[in-house]
């Protein structure tokens, strides 16, 4: 008898769980494109050079006045070390259907480079309602 509790149990919460993301929203990511990129020569007396870029957002698919997180990745290359890869997190915010870009930068010593630079996980953000 117990055998049948826990099937009709386990039979239950499956039928939930497909239920719960049948009717779950659906997602939409916006669209970014990282534009304008500059290095700055180093400064006194940091040392550091400044990575700066406008990230571009689309957020037309989202509903209004959304906003969400995104990272940059970077491969660093650095005179008298190895090379590594990082990840820098920002925020993407569209507000009353604007969102035109995002300014970001990031500090890096005189004696590192970008070698190279990527967008990676953009937040989902709640699909705007499509028709009439």
């Amino acid at each position: 008898m117990n055998r049948s509790c826990i099937y009709g149990l386990l039979a239950a919460t499956i039928g939930l769980i497909s239920v719960t993301q049948a009717v779950a929203k659906q997602v939409c990511k916006p669209a970014l494109a990282i534009k304008d990129v500059q290095f700055s020569e180093w400064q006194l007396p940091s040392m550091e050079r400044k990575w700066t870029a406008a990230v571009s957002v689309d957020a037309s698919r989202c509903v209004a006045n959304s906003a969400g997180y995104f990272e940059i990745g970077f491969s660093r290359l650095k005179e008298n070390g190895m090379e590594v890869d990082f990840r820098e997190e920002f925020i993407w915010l569209e507000f009353d259907g604007a969102a035109p870009s995002v300014n970001v930068s990031v500090d890096f010593w005189a004696d590192e480079a970008v070698e190279g630079y990527w967008l990676d996980a953009v937040t989902p953000c709640p699909c705007r309602a499509s028709g009439p």
